[in-house]
């Protein structure tokens, strides 16, 4: 019999959520619905990495470059976090595949790691166009290998958020068709898991949505996913064999598009008898977790996924003890 995913839906949604949902119906989603996906474009997404450079880390946070990798990284340790820490979190940033990277995530990687009280290897992978998404995929797995070298698999958390949500569940299986051990836990926050991006035009959220206008992720798809089959189970997480996957936290706001996949992949996850907590956040948008400066459950979010990785890496501890 089928594992069943456990389903929390997390109510309350502050006037801070409300405001910036309403925000971003009225200027984001417009900006994206319209935004050509061209060569131009794409070559200047990777320009809104550096402009967060601005967006600089709650105080006390320690960033450390990491320079051994085929692809940038950094680890991030926020207050009180000793170095000298066994566990981790690997982290795959968001971005549609082609923008975004370390400045832009560091904040809130940052709180995750002080809620976790562990490092965060925070990984910058090479993204499409540039790269074939299989290229991707691999930088992904070469972290965990790297990972590895100095940790136990049972140390490890891998997490990410939307794209990067998607490379935290492509990363293990990946991991484990080379013979690599499983990580301890995996954290998904708005993952993008269906290449199919019907069902989510025909969620109900799909008018709801006030970041991401659903049929504009077609674009997303051709650009990154060219000639791919949505059904590949290398390429699309809901398609593979999850049954060597370990315990996963998904989160996803009520009021999100991607919500679509994140029920499905929890459906699929449960269906494999890998236990699954599926969180729903009342009023919440697409990552809110990234707006835990201004909005109390995106803090609360973040707790969390620092409960869950202590969680899912204290097994191996007490093991050891």
């Amino acid at each position: 019999m089928a594992l069943a995913p456990v389903i929390e839906e997390r109510a309350g949604c502050g006037p801070a959520a409300r405001a910036a949902a309403r925000i971003a119906r009225r200027l984001v989603r417009p900006l994206v619905a319209r935004l050509p996906w061209t060569p131009v474009t794409l070559r200047l997404a990777p320009l809104i990495d550096l402009g967060a450079a601005l967006l600089l880390p709650p105080r006390g946070t320690k960033v450390t470059k990491v320079r051994n990798l085929g692809c940038g990284a950094e680890w991030v340790r926020g207050r009180g976090v000793p170095a000298d820490s066994r566990r981790a979190i690997l982290y795959f940033h968001g971005g549609g595949f082609v923008a975004c990277g370390l400045r832009t995530h560091r904040r809130m990687i940052a709180r995750i790691s002080q809620a976790a009280g562990m490092p965060v290897l925070s990984v910058a992978y090479r993204m499409p166009p540039r790269v074939p998404i299989r290229t991707t995929i691999d930088d992904c797995v070469a972290a965990y290998r790297w990972l590895l070298e100095t940790r136990a698999p049972g140390d490890i958390v891998i997490a990410g958020d939307s794209a990067g949500g998607y490379l935290a569940f492509m990363a293990p299986l990946h991991a484990l068709r080379a013979g690599l051990p499983r990580p301890a836990g995996i954290a998904a926050l708005s993952p993008f898991t269906d290449l199919d991006i019907a069902p989510k035009i025909a969620h109900a959220n799909a008018p709801l949505d006030p970041f991401i206008p659903a049929p504009r992720m077609w674009d997303m798809v051709r650009t990154c996913f060219p000639d791919a089959e949505y059904t590949d189970p290398w390429l699309s997480p809901v398609h593979a064999d999850l049954g060597g996957l370990p315990p996963t936290l998904i989160q996803a706001g009520s009021i999100e598009v991607i919500r679509a996949d994140a029920e499905l992949m929890a459906e699929r996850l449960g269906a494999a008898d890998v236990p699954c907590t599926l969180q729903i956040w009342e009023g919440q948008m697409h990552v809110f977790q990234i707006f835990a400066d201004i909005s109390r459950e995106g803090l609360l979010a973040i707790k969390e996924i620092g409960a869950f990785a202590r969680s899912a890496t204290a097994g191996a501890h007490s093991q050891a003890a």
